[in-house]
């Protein structure tokens, strides 16, 4: 029962619970501090307590221990009616929905560097938000999130515009190079942002290597040994080849001996040479600028560093950040999932020089995906091996629960682009007719930025409204959300679509593969496993033959 007389809502008591934590009826916490505080001045506590006889005195019972002031607790109907509020709203708002038995650890103090870690569709993110606000607030100073991918930050500034409006301002979010640009512009550091030169330097110190150099060999391409120096060995800021030829190259499945260890250090100088000639800089210089500035002369202005998808920095980003904070309790937390490091190399807490000393947290209950979507998903990472930045062989952090269900995913195969996109739009189509379903709630993501332009020209076509993932900020829109699986890390949609999705990454491997060929199918299949488990309701996966891997 729902009437209105006057100003006064008549609600029935089992309509209660979902009437006031309907979307738009809850109030922000500032607000709630607003409105007790008008409370207390118009209607102050009068009166002393009335006396009461004597009472005997008896043995004081045994209490159970006092729970924590600042956890709410909820019980399971209000839980599940806030669960369905947010489910039907639109996407930002879910984003930034904490479930209740995740704020206790938001709040959680640790003496030292933490690691929160967890599954895909765990809350991570979220709770990394939401602790960067209680942080802030906590602290009184400043906090810094920041992640390897750029285009995050403003999406998950926007988000906590929406949960700690009285925290905006008081939480940078920015990328890491985005910092470390700034860093150094602050410091009157002199740099030239990375472009063109830095590319000439790598041809010329490529092009100078012999036929016969072991770098040659069929089971290598030129990519591999690009991604050697960058995430290797400048993305650890080794300066002498003794330090590369003991290493043992976290996230590079495939041994080198020391002769093309030899040869790689000597591609590396001759790249170094090159930068040098041209007094040009690669992002990797740039954070190591940043690192040794900070060094040298600490920053005093973070009380505390968030770092989201963790296992996608390199050693010296991790290094740049711990700086910034040290060891100080609560200083540093970093947030991810081995699982979806989507990047080639890798590296260690031991490397960086931070001991966890058992401060970790494992998030293991799916909150997001329904279990068909995280076991269709769980396919494609089923043989995957990987190295966690704590330094142990790792297959993937166990779900014990999944509280969502839906229909079963499947592959649908084309073969021709135009029957992909026809069937593609129909899928639109049937998922904007859900209930509670708007363009802003769906998302079309793709391995490559030429793709996805192609699905952006497919939608413009059939007059469907389109916002790239490059220019999304989190705001809600009635438009499609459309880019790479590497620019949705961190995003959720209520419905996924994977377009033009390479058949290589899924049909068996025939032959003996390069160690190339071999990595970026372990990649390529780690990135659909990311790109699957940001769907919410539902995935639909579109195949088509020919579609190729290019970038």
């Amino acid at each position: 029962m729902h009437a209105r007389i006057a100003s006064v809502d008549v609600i029935g008591a089992h309509d209660l619970v979902g009437h006031i934590t309907k979307r738009g009826a809850r109030l922000s916490a500032s607000r709630v501090d607003e409105v007790l505080a008008a409370m207390l001045t118009h209607f102050p506590v009068i009166g002393e307590e009335a006396a009461t006889p004597p009472q005997i005195v008896v043995p004081a019972a045994v209490l159970p221990r006092e729970p924590d002031p600042t956890i709410i607790t909820l019980d399971d109907e209000l839980t599940d009616q806030l669960l369905d509020g947010v489910l039907e709203a639109p996407i930002e708002d879910w984003m930034a929905f904490l479930d209740p038995a995740q704020a206790k650890l938001v709040r959680r103090s640790f003496n030292g560097p933490a690691r929160i870690r967890g599954a895909a569709g765990t809350g991570k993110t979220v709770v990394g938000l939401h602790r960067a606000a209680y942080l802030a607030r906590s602290t009184g100073g400043r906090v810094l999130f920041t992640t390897y991918i750029k285009t995050l930050p403003r999406v998950l500034e926007s988000l906590l515009e929406r949960l700690a409006p009285d925290m905006v301002g008081r939480v940078d979010f920015m990328g890491v190079h985005a910092f470390a640009t700034r860093l150094l512009k602050e410091r009157g550091i002199a740099f030239r942002t990375p472009g063109r030169e830095a590319r000439l330097a790598f041809d010329d110190a490529w092009n100078a290597i012999r036929a016969s150099s072991p770098l040659r060999s069929s089971r290598f391409s030129r990519s591999y040994w690009e991604d050697e120096i960058k995430h290797v060995i400048k993305g650890r800021g080794l300066t002498r080849f003794d330090e590369y030829a003991d290493l043992a190259r976290v996230g590079r499945k495939h041994a080198l001996p020391v002769e093309t260890r030899q040869a790689v250090w000597d591609l590396y100088e001759a790249y170094s040479r090159g930068l040098r000639e041209r007094r040009a800089h690669d992002w990797e210089d740039i954070v190591l600028l940043a690192r040794d500035a900070v060094a040298a002369v600490p920053l005093e202005r973070y009380d505390a560093v968030i770092v989201d998808e963790a296992q996608d920095l390199s050693c010296a980003m991790v290094s740049l950040m711990h700086h910034l904070v040290g060891d100080r309790a609560d200083g540093l937390t970093l947030i991810g999932d081995g699982q979806q490091t989507i990047y080639p190399g890798g590296y260690t807490l031991g490397e960086v020089g931070i001991s966890l000393s058992g401060r970790g947290v494992v998030l293991d209950v799916n909150h997001r995906n329904t279990a068909a979507i995280l076991e269709f998903a769980k396919e494609m990472v089923a043989d995957d091996q990987f190295v966690d930045i704590e330094g142990v062989d790792g297959v993937g952090d166990a779900v014990s629960d999944v509280s969502r269900s839906g229909p079963t995913p499947a592959f649908h195969r084309f073969s021709s682009r135009a029957e992909h996109d026809r069937s593609m739009i129909a899928r639109l189509s049937e998922v904007l007719r859900l209930i509670g379903t708007g363009h802003g709630d769906v998302g079309i993501l793709t391995a490559t930025k030429r793709h996805a332009d192609d699905v952006r020209g497919v939608l413009r076509d059939a007059g469907i409204p389109v916002i790239m993932l490059d220019e999304y900020s989190g705001r809600t829109s009635d438009a499609v959300r459309v880019g790479t699986v590497k620019r949705a890390k961190g995003l959720e949609f209520k419905q996924v679509l994977l377009a033009h999705v390479d058949r290589r990454l899924l049909d068996p491997v025939t032959g003996e593969p390069s160690e190339t060929d071999r990595e970026r199918r372990e990649r390529g299949r780690r990135e659909l496993y990311v790109g699957m488990t940001r769907a919410r309701d539902g995935l639909w996966v579109g195949v088509r033959n020919g579609a190729g891997s290019g970038r």
